[in-house]
């Protein structure tokens, strides 16, 4: 597939294999984009795994609606959406927890996925899971967090797998909302060819993450502006139609659940003040959606003395 060698000159690139020369350019990246482009993580997330997943996926969205409807979570939104009268493009399941075997269990039960299919999945989540750990040791060891400070490997991951009907009608219309999410770190396996999402840059700007096969794209949500006292950029993202083709998506999402977040003490002292009060992600969310800010307006609540 071709790519859009302008916007991949703009967003940064950081590649996995070259570590520790690449510590400045993630920070750089986290603080002035917060997302970025990953290269050479396939000996966690092998590529051949990532189209197996990209099959289940498209497999599973040509089940009956009512096999579907049965993907359901305590979060109302985390299970399966249908396209609805306000967002007809729109389709998606839910996932609740990619880190243990009986949550990827739970979801392929509910949609009678075959063995195989199951089988698929469960090594998607665990080297999906594998790299979660993998980047957030590389975000704290960059900033020369203590290790004692940051345990990626007890925090919890969600997936959304995402379906957008476009189609020639539906050209320049939104297939997702300008938003910012929740959690800590979201790793997105996009579609191969078809584009359509945008994020913000620092000048307010939203600029397009075409499609670049063999690559995933990171981005940073509310949770990592908290962890790192403001130095990280919660960045904004929405998705829109620029072509009629059917677009595939999966976004897993580092939450924490009931983890406690605050700031890194590494990065409160007597000139660095702590900006955020503590809260988990369960809270949190639950902030977000009672005074309806999802692109990142509720972080100014839990400023102290707000």
């Amino acid at each position: 597939m071709a790519t859009n060698t302008k916007t991949n000159d703009i967003i940064p690139v950081i590649d996995l294999k070259d570590f520790p020369n690449q510590s400045s350019k993630l920070i750089a990246a986290c603080e002035e984009w917060g997302c970025f482009r990953l290269l050479n993580f396939n000996d966690v997330l092998p590529e051949p795994l990532m189209l197996e997943m990209k099959a289940v996926v498209r497999s599973l969205f040509d089940l009956p609606g009512e096999i579907k409807s049965r993907n359901i979570d305590e979060f109302a939104e985390d299970g399966y959406l249908a396209p609805s009268p306000q967002n007809m493009l729109y389709e998606s399941f839910g996932i609740q927890d990619i880190t243990s075997r009986r949550g990827v269990e739970y979801f392929c039960s509910q949609l009678d996925a075959t063995p195989q299919q199951r089988e698929t999945i469960r090594r998607y989540a665990e080297a999906v899971h594998g790299l979660v750990k993998e980047i957030g040791t590389k975000i704290a060891e960059s900033l020369g967090v203590k290790s004692e400070n940051f345990k990626f490997e007890n925090w919890t991951c969600k997936s959304r797998i995402n379906k957008y009907h476009f189609t020639p009608q539906s050209l320049g219309s939104f297939g997702g909302p300008v938003h910012t999410d929740s959690g800590f770190l979201t790793i997105l396996h996009d579609d191969e060819g078809v584009g359509g999402l945008e994020v913000m840059n620092g000048s307010g700007e939203f600029v397009p993450a075409d499609p670049w096969p063999g690559t995933l794209l990171l981005n940073l949500g509310d949770m990592a502006t908290v962890w790192s006292n403001g130095r990280f950029r919660n960045v904004k993202h929405r998705v829109l139609c620029k072509e009629g083709n059917t677009r595939h998506s999966i976004a897993s999402f580092v939450v924490g659940l009931d983890e406690t977040l605050e700031p890194l003490p590494d990065l409160v002292d007597h000139d660095h003040h702590s900006k955020f009060q503590p809260i988990n992600s369960v809270g949190y969310r639950k902030l977000r959606y009672l005074k309806n800010m999802h692109a990142g307006e509720a972080l100014a609540l839990l400023q102290p003395n707000k």
